[in-house]
């Protein structure tokens, strides 16, 4: 009995998110047609950025792994996450949308966008520390912060986030109380990381300008400004992010706690497709912020242009 009444209390958590609408046709029409577009971006454009980060040799490689993971989250994003809630819209807006169907649906988008929103404040948050270590250990960063630390790193956050993704089905507090929690300490990680990086660079400018591009005990310079663009690459990533994910968190919560309404609908619509919409705009901030993913992602359109038109 306890464990139909947790499923009875989670699909009316549910519904009260995705299932009890009141607002029908042009919204909708509205919000299949971008999120439609929206996956095909977020697939298209992630996937070039995958190439070109393979092909992509400047970036320390425990960093490279990290735009990897986080562009691999956004790829899922647009194979699972906007699908899913493009199609709940289509039904919504031929109002075809049962009960049955929603809950499943409802249940699909809930665990792949707590998930995945998960990994990706995760991982944002791992980058942020990354940039910090660097910094901070210099020579010994190499050895400390290898490939399979973060691999290791990595595995173990997609593994908790789906644990507690899952555990939604059975109570949805946990995964609202996980998400919630995740989203304070991620902010507050990556804040404490990025101020101390600017007080340490103000305090230690001097030392720095003095041992940039001077050999290091056969370890390798430290390029300032190089570093100082790699700071603000993962800055303009994480503002976007949180910039994407503030306003959807705000209404979620306001519906958890006080129920839906038509204005809260609309809003809740337009903030699921801003979540949505940072998944396609990562990979135009690393090709705008990084020249050689840039480069290397013109390169394999180019080859693909090419291709196309040898097979046509």
């Amino acid at each position: 009995m306890e464990h139909l009444f947790a499923i009875e209390e989670y699909k009316k958590t549910i519904q009260s998110l995705l299932c009890t609408t009141h607002s029908s046709g042009d919204p909708w029409i509205f919000a299949s047609v971008v999120l439609v577009f929206l996956s095909i971006t977020t697939i298209l454009g992630n996937t070039l950025i995958l190439v070109a980060l393979q092909k992509e040799s400047s970036l320390h490689p425990p960093s490279k792994l990290l735009y990897r993971c986080l562009a691999t989250t956004d790829l899922f994003v647009g194979l699972v996450l906007q699908p899913s809630l493009a199609y709940h819209a289509i039904l919504a807006k031929e109002q075809r949308l049962t009960e049955h169907s929603c809950f499943y649906i409802a249940r699909i988008c809930a665990v792949s966008f707590t998930t995945l929103s998960a990994v990706s404040l995760l991982l944002m948050a791992t980058i942020s520390v990354d940039r910090l270590l660097a910094l901070l250990l210099r020579l010994r960063y190499r050895q400390i912060v290898t490939v399979r630390r973060i691999l290791v790193l990595v595995t173990f956050f997609w593994i908790v986030s789906l644990i507690f993704a899952v555990m939604m089905i059975w109570e949805f507090s946990i995964g609202k109380s996980y998400n919630s929690a995740l989203i304070l300490l991620c902010i507050f990680v990556s804040l404490f990381c990025y101020l101390r990086i600017f007080f340490a660079l103000r305090q230690n400018q001097t030392h720095i300008q003095h041992q940039q591009g001077q050999p290091n005990g056969g370890g390798f310079p430290f390029n300032v400004a190089r570093y100082r663009k790699t700071v603000t690459t993962a800055i303009w990533v994480e503002v976007t992010l949180i910039a994407c994910y503030l306003p959807y968190s705000i209404v979620i919560g306001i519906i958890v706690n006080q129920g839906s309404s038509p204005f809260l609908d609309v809003m809740w619509e337009s903030t699921v497709t801003l979540v949505c919409l940072n998944s396609s705009l990562n990979p135009v901030l690393y090709c705008w912020r990084i020249k050689e993913v840039k480069q290397e992602v013109k390169s394999t359109i180019r080859q693909i242009l090419c291709l196309s038109n040898l097979l046509g």
